[in-house]
């Protein structure tokens, strides 16, 4: 009994490391993220692209109302995993870096550096009494010096940069395929087909264009933007991937 309190007192504490040298709360940020719908990131030889998957839990909702992919700079989108209001307060934090450094340096930020302020920023809340960590993990794609850039953000604090990864529910399975069939020299809409198709991997029964979300960041022109529903449409009917939109239920993870 005393040993079963004792673990609880750890489990409780987030400034307090257990004697194996865990946070417990961290851990626990970490599957509430794999509670969140899978977000996929993938690097090509011409630019980045996010894919999300979007749950409608009913037909009455608006479908712009669920976000997913957001735009950080006009170099850089972000996708999230995870509780959906921590992601829009990290979200809201990245935009005003991003223009602190504008203002600042007159100049606009680089994906690495923007990647460090908010994993900086997450860190301060794994050792901070009286907060929990936040439990969302985002995808921070970009181009850097004419280079495609694509990073992870862990509720630990920890940056990571990646040639493609995913993060949410069935990360395991995606990051399998992802392995399997990615080419480095891929062109951008190859990279677009293959992450409807690494998500369309842990669907039964395919894809909707109004169920997913797709953004692309291209090295020529270096701005961010969002897919069109034909345009996605297009992609999944090339694949044969298409299926009828269907709503889906969370538990308010995305």
């Amino acid at each position: 009994m005393q040993g079963q309190n004792q673990q609880q007192a750890y489990d409780r504490g987030i400034t307090i490391f257990s004697p194996d040298g865990r946070l417990y709360q961290v851990e626990y940020a970490r599957e509430a993220v794999k509670r969140g719908t899978a977000s996929i990131g993938i690097r090509t030889s011409d630019g980045v692209v996010l894919a999300v998957d979007k749950r409608i839990r009913s037909p009455l909702m608006e479908r712009s109302s669920v976000e997913k992919i957001h735009k950080a700079d006009d170099h850089i989108g972000i996708a999230s995993a995870g509780h959906v209001a921590d992601a829009r307060q990290l979200i809201d934090f990245a935009r005003r870096q991003a223009q602190v450094n504008q203002l600042r340096y007159g100049e606009p930020i680089g994906v690495e550096t923007l990647t460090k302020e908010i994993t900086d920023y997450i860190q301060q809340y794994t050792q901070v009494g009286g907060a929990r960590p936040f439990g969302v993990a985002l995808i921070i794609a970009g181009i850097a010096n004419g280079e495609p850039r694509l990073y992870e953000t862990d509720p630990s604090g920890t940056p990571y940069e990646w040639k493609a990864l995913a993060v949410g529910a069935d990360r395991g399975d995606i990051r399998d395929y992802l392995e399997e069939h990615y080419d480095e020299s891929m062109t951008l809409s190859e990279g677009v087909d293959l992450a409807l198709e690494a998500l369309a991997s842990v669907t039964e029964d395919g894809l909707s264009a109004e169920g997913i979300g797709v953004a692309t960041i291209d090295v020529e022109t270096e701005a961010f933007g969002e897919l069109s529903d034909e345009e996605k449409r297009t992609h999944l009917e090339d694949a044969d991937l298409l299926a009828d939109p269907e709503g889906d239920e969370d538990e308010g993870e995305e």
